[in-house]
Order: structure tokens, then C-alpha cells, then sequence
């Protein structure tokens, strides 16, 4: 009997799709088709490469109303919401399209008279992308598109909660003349997952630490490499000095959209004495306006998380900490969709929280944040680095200088002022820590997809 893949909706329990999972024969098969595709491609001319991707990026942006219902439905977001995945997919395709030609080209040292020399950058072969749920389009494309610029073949693994998605993106580039065996969709267990990942050249993997385990353990004894984004604990600082108004609507949205699903999410907060008390009240007033409820319904602002069992942990964590002293500021009966033991979960702002409570150092990837009272910017510091994680942090200040300054002590990848939780393709999307290794976007997000193949010529005897 062939095994299947169910996503099964966080709206309401159904089974929304169901997909057959590969088997041995059908891995083999596309391992083969990509090994035939491999040299047509890599020979295509980068500008030809660069053609084909801008038209699949804009195919893509063409079935935005129908790609957003598929996303409410198979992971929860709120149906407002879910178009903002497709425009920022067709942001980051164009950046990376745009940048291709002179982050891929010739490396050329200083003149050598009687010799040509060079550096070029090449393709691996085949890169295995395995993409998570919560930000299915947007993780992938930050390793596809630049994997396929770069002259290399493709398989990509969606998660079994999000199955559609890797179709999507096979339908919008074989539109724009993508020859086949180029990219394939392709749903796998984990063992068959650990089966592509021995196979390829390269694996990017976005997911849990137990993940990133899983995929260095399938690694071991091969030379092949991986990138690895692992998630996060993300902390904000909201300086003495900050505009609190613009600090608690923008991490109100930083803490609690996607319903806190996000690796980069704020899940942390860090706020000065000085204005502890404003920013705190504003911010416990914004999460009690939210909307819990079905995502298809246009008023709501806070859908369900991707299944009961993730809400129930962050609920454990939340009942946890206030055992230990902490107190919730949001009364979840105020939320007629709250429910325990399903995946609506109202939002959870929380004070009097330290560090040995695990809501503030154990990732918890859903609609929670602690607040803590800090009176320095030293303070603030060792309290954002007191953390296994270490993907991106925020400060709130009106002082470059001092955002400057303190995020230089920070241990992060990616340091923010006055926002959050936003990937911009211009700069390397990085992790340090348990967040993970590698780099995507920007012209640094090539660099692990290709290899340096050195040109010595002598033109001279």
C-alpha cells in the first residue's frame, strides 16, 4: 500500500489535501532525471537563467488569491494576511534575479603579464531544499531561486503540512520554460528525505535544532554540505530613549503575527525602567484587541496555530511561569475561540518573568512574549545574550549610534533598529549559535551553492 501525506487544516481538523510519498523507485527516478538535466543547465547561459526566473516569479504573483486561500487552509494564517507571503516571495525572486549577474561573476586578481587568470564560480549539482510550514514560500525561495541562477538542479522536500506549495512553484516556473528535471516537487518521508540529503551535493534545511541534528546526522560520513536556519528565541530592547507607540505596534506584530510561528518572531522583550510602564500597558491593551478565529474570515487578526499539540505546549509553558511568579496580563476568556486542546490560542503577554522560566529561554513559536524591567543598556545586553538562539535581535532607540553600539555586543545574525522580523534580500540571512549555519540572500547567499574553480593560463612561453 502506498503511504500518503495528509495536511490536515487547523480550521476545522479536515484533511485538506493528501499526497502519495515517494518510494524508493520514484526517489531514484527523480535523482535521475535531475542528473540528465544537470549539464544542459549548468551550460545556459546566466542571462538565459536570470530570464526564466523573473517570468516563473511573476507567473507566481499571477495566482496570488488562489495561492493565499491554500495557505489559510493548510496552515492557519489569517486570509488578509496570506497574500503578503506571495509579494514578499516575488521581492526576494527579483533581488536575487537582479544581483545574480554580478554576485556569480569572475573573480579577476591583479594583472600577471604572460598570464589569464581567473576565479569562477560553479554549480555544486544538485541542491536538496527541505522547506517548513509556517513560511512555506519565503523559506523556499531564499535556497531555490538562487540554487537554479546558479546553474544547479533542484528537489524540493515542503513539509507534509503544506504539500501544495512545492507544486505551486513546479507550475509557475515550468510556465516560464524551465526545462524539466531541472526543479522537481517531491513529498518524502524522513527517511526518504535522509536518502535525497546522502544524494545530493548540498542540503538547505529549515527547521527545528532536532532537525538540523537529524540532518548533519544523515550527513556524517559524506562530504557533501548543508545550510541550516534553526529558529530562534529573538529578543527586542526598547530603550529609554524610544518612540513607544511605534515600539508596541511593532512588536505587538513582531510577537504575534502568523500567530508567533515565526523563527524570527519576537518572543522576548527587554524594556528600560524609564518606560517600562507605557510600553507595557500599550502593549497588553493591543494584544487584548486581537481577533482569534477562523482565518477565512476577514476580521479576524489572530488565526490558529498549526495543531493543537503545538498551542498546548505554549499553553504549558505559559501555566509553567505563572507557578514560578509570572503573571498573564491577557485573560484568555476574553477570547470566545480559545479553547485548550485545539490550536486557537489567544494571544499572551506576560510579566514578572526571569530567566529561569522556560517561556523565556525555550523556544516557544506561538502568540506569547515575556517582559522584563532592565535599567541599562549593559543590562539589556547580557540579559539578549543569556540564550542558546541567536538569529535576529531589535533595538528601539532615536540613536544610531547607540543601536550601533549595542549591537555590536550582540551575539546575533541579524541586528535591527526600530524593527523586526523581516528578511531583507539585500543583506545574508545568518544564524549563530543554535540558530544555525549558512547563509541565504544577498550576494553572500550564492556562495554556499556554488564552489570556487580556480583559471591558471599561461598565454605566454
Amino acid at each position: 500500500m502506498t503511504e500518503t501525506v495528509q495536511c490536515i487544516s487547523p480550521i476545522d481538523g479536515r484533511v485538506f489535501v493528501e499526497r502519495p510519498l515517494a518510494d524508493d523507485a520514484e526517489i531514484a527516478a527523480a535523482l535521475d532525471r535531475a542528473a540528465h538535466a544537470s549539464a544542459a543547465w549548468r551550460s545556459t547561459p546566466l542571462r538565459e537563467r536570470c530570464a526564466i526566473l523573473a517570468r516563473a516569479a511573476e507567473n507566481f504573483s499571477m495566482d496570488t488569491n488562489a495561492i493565499a486561500q491554500e495557505l489559510t487552509w493548510q496552515m492557519g494564517r489569517p486570509i488578509t494576511q496570506a497574500p503578503w507571503e506571495v509579494s514578499g516571495f516575488v521581492e526576494r525572486a527579483r533581488h536575487m534575479v537582479a544581483i545574480a549577474p554580478a554576485a556569480l561573476a569572475d573573480i579577476t586578481p591583479a594583472p600577471h603579464r604572460g598570464f589569464t587568470r581567473f576565479i569562477r564560480r560553479v554549480p555544486l549539482g544538485l541542491v536538496f531544499v527541505a522547506a517548513p510550514w509556517n513560511f512555506p514560500y519565503l523559506t523556499a525561495v531564499n535556497a531555490v531561486w538562487p540554487a537554479l541562477l546558479a546553474g544547479n538542479t533542484v528537489i524540493l522536500k515542503p513539509s507534509h503540512q503544506t504539500p501544495l506549495t512545492a507544486e505551486r512553484l513546479a507550475a509557475a516556473l515550468a510556465q516560464a520554460g524551465l526545462p524539466e528535471g531541472v526543479y522537481q516537487p517531491l513529498h518524502l518521508s524522513h527517511a526518504g528525505a535522509a536518502v535525497m540529503m546522502r544524494a545530493a551535493d548540498f542540503t538547505a534545511f529549515t527547521g527545528s535544532v532536532a532537525g538540523g541534528h537529524a540532518v548533519r546526522q544523515a550527513l556524517a560520513g559524506g562530504f557533501s554540505g548543508a545550510g541550516l536556519e534553526l529558529g530562534g528565541k529573538d529578543p527586542a530592547y526598547v530603550r529609554h530613549d524610544a518612540d513607544i507607540d511605534h515600539a508596541v505596534e511593532n512588536l505587538a506584530e513582531g510577537a504575534f503575527f502568523n500567530a508567533g510561528q515565526s523563527c524570527c518572531g519576537i518572543e522576548r522583550i527587554y524594556v528600560h525602567a524609564d518606560v517600562y510602564d507605557d510600553f507595557a500597558a500599550g502593549l497588553i491593551l493591543m494584544a487584548r484587541r486581537y481577533r482569534l478565529g477562523d482565518p477565512r474570515d476577514r476580521e479576524t487578526t489572530l488565526g490558529p496555530m498549526v495543531r493543537a499539540s503545538a498551542a498546548d505546549f505554549v499553553r504549558g509553558q505559559v501555566v509553567e511561569a505563572v507557578r514560578a511568579g509570572a503573571r498573564a496580563m491577557v485573560d484568555p476568556k476574553t477570547f470566545p475561540a480559545e479553547k485548550p486542546g485545539t490550536p486557537y490560542m489567544a494571544p499572551q503577554v506576560l510579566i514578572d518573568v526571569d530567566h529561569s522560566m522556560r517561556v523565556m529561554r525555550e523556544e516557544s513559536f506561538g502568540p506569547v512574549v515575556g517582559l522584563m524591567k532592565v535599567r541599562s543598556d549593559a543590562e539589556a545586553i547580557a540579559l539578549m545574550n543569556d540564550s542558546d538562539y541567536g538569529l535576529t535581535a531589535a533595538v528601539w532607540t532615536r540613536d544610531e549610534a547607540a543601536a550601533l553600539a549595542i549591537g555590536e555586543q550582540v551575539e546575533t545574525g541579524t541586528w535591527f533598529m526600530n524593527r523586526c522580523d523581516y528578511l531583507d534580500p539585500a543583506l545574508a540571512w545568518t544564524g549563530v549559535k543554535n540558530s544555525g549555519r549558512g547563509c541565504t540572500l544577498s550576494p553572500l547567499g550564492f556562495e554556499q551553492l556554488t564552489r570556487p574553480k580556480s583559471f591558471h593560463l599561461r598565454t605566454q612561453t
